[in-house]
């Protein structure tokens, strides 16, 4: 089985440059599947659906 989700990978930190430091964000969970072609198509709609902003939230998946 396969875990679907977002999340960023930046936080906003004075101190980095570009005022942006490297930072998985909370998982936010998109949905599950058995099958590994279906977690890539899951991703795939989603990342094309949601602009990834500033803090690069993108969609991936962990098998569980």
């Amino acid at each position: 089985m396969y875990k679907v989700f977002h999340r960023t990978w930046w936080k906003h930190s004075k101190g980095w440059p570009n005022g942006l430091e490297p930072c998985p964000g909370v998982k936010h969970s998109i949905g599950k599947c058995y099958e590994e072609e279906t977690a890539r198509e899951l991703c795939k709609e989603w990342n094309d659906n949601n602009e990834p902003g500033e803090l690069s939230d993108k969609a991936e998946y962990e098998e569980v």
